[in-house]
């Protein structure tokens, strides 16, 4: 078992470095100064408390399903921001469910979205699933994330994950905002909200203009930018695939900021951020080696089969997912392990492989709401404990169960 783990463990080193590049590039555009001010003057929208949970939890529902990285990020800073605006204006807001609400990206819409770790993985020319024979071909994200399926799904439950939040935000006088959990004099650091866009003030030698021209910065953006547009145009939603998603956002963060210098200082500070994907997702794929070369893969397949039907089989998808995703918090690096136990059991079954893979991505990032492990970034930005809010998000996911118990077994695909 030792040989085989460690005959995995560097299996998925290209999945790896996909991974670490969502979340940095994420991460970089969700601190650009103009993005942060963007987001104080949505905070200037709500007029009561529970407006300003929902609004939060809507914007970083959608953000997620358009990029985790930049959900993570950005929902921490909204709900942050929200909280000190709520301060400000004399508003009524319970502080830990609007920062339940800034994780809810991750908490259930992300693995359904165009950064989802399976869905993407699986559209992948060459994927590791197919150079080991899981599948013959790519499962294309019409299958998947452009599916009606997985439309209607994503849309069902952010109204059910929207209606939630309003009903169980406090009220009154049990609404503790923001400064119940930071002191009010460090609200307003100055560097709060990631810092502002910095230039050199002292005479540049050639090589240093060069590092900051935002001509080649805009340039190189741009073209990146119109490279992705031309994928588009040419195969539609087909062209979707880890590594568009990546230059994608990688090309959008270069010409936002410009300042190619300022840049790479920004990801420098994503580093931190994505450290442990880096460390922690040869270890998922050393864990796959031993299911996949043990047997224990197609022992997990044929006891899916063995309790599951075409139609009951997405709940038990996500079931599994579910309580996997409690031990290894990691949509990507539990796809590795369950990818492909599930699709052979979806292939005896019967069942596309589209459904089988969103059915398991609803159990992946459903159980983020009850392991802190992705809230990590959010916990450090909000500056509040994982105990104070993790009530709320135990409700949030308790009150989902059901709901997502009954759509999985009568949605048709």
């Amino acid at each position: 078992m030792v040989g085989f783990w460690y005959d995995g463990f560097w299996a998925f080193l290209t999945f790896s470095m996909q991974m670490v590049l969502i979340l940095m590039t994420g991460f970089v555009v969700a601190y650009h100064p103009r993005v942060n001010a963007g987001i104080r003057r949505l905070t200037e929208i709500p007029s009561t408390g529970k407006q300003a949970v929902v609004l939060v939890g809507l914007l970083t529902m959608l953000l997620g399903w358009v990029h985790w990285g930049l959900s993570l990020i950005l929902g921490a800073i909204f709900a942050r921001e929200m909280g000190k605006t709520a301060h400000e204006n004399g508003i009524d807001v319970h502080y830990p469910v609007l920062c339940v609400a800034g994780y809810l990206g991750l908490g259930l819409t992300w693995h359904w979205g165009l950064s989802g770790s399976a869905p993407l993985l699986l559209a992948t020319e060459g994927n590791e699933f197919i150079q080991q024979g899981v599948i013959d071909v790519v499962v294309s994200a019409s299958e998947t994330i452009f599916h009606p399926y997985g439309l209607i799904l994503t849309g069902l439950s952010i109204a059910y994950a929207l209606v939630v939040l309003y009903v169980i935000t406090p009220t009154g006088d049990q609404a503790r905002g923001i400064t119940h959990y930071i002191p009010e004099d460090d609200l307003f650091e100055s560097a709060s909200d990631g810092g502002v866009e910095t230039t050199a003030t002292t005479k540049q030698v050639p090589a240093e203009r060069l590092n900051h021209s935002r001509v080649l910065g805009g340039i190189i953006g741009l073209t990146g930018i119109a490279l992705v547009a031309s994928q588009f145009v040419q195969s539609g939603i087909d062209a979707l695939g880890l590594n568009i998603v990546n230059f994608g956002f990688l090309t959008i963060g270069i010409f936002i900021y410009m300042d190619p210098q300022t840049y790479r200082e920004k990801f420098g500070e994503a580093a931190t951020a994505a450290s442990g994907i880096v460390l922690l997702f040869p270890f998922f794929a050393g864990i796959q080696g031993m299911m996949a070369t043990s047997g224990l893969a197609q022992l997990m397949a044929n006891a899916l089969i063995s309790v599951s039907t075409p139609q009951t089989f997405p709940v038990i998808a996500w079931l599994t997912g579910a309580t996997v995703n409690i031990f290894a918090p990691s949509g990507g690096g539990e796809w590795i392990i369950l990818g492909p136990p599930i699709l052979e059991a979806a292939q005896n079954l019967g069942v596309p492989a589209g459904q089988a893979t969103m059915a398991y991505a609803v159990g992946d990032a459903h159980t983020n709401l009850l392991n802190p492990f992705w809230a990590l970034p959010l916990l450090a930005i909000t500056r509040i404990k994982a105990r104070e809010m993790f009530g709320y998000a135990i409700a949030m996911l308790l009150a989902l169960t059901p709901f997502l118990a009954v759509v999985l077994f009568v949605l048709p695909y």
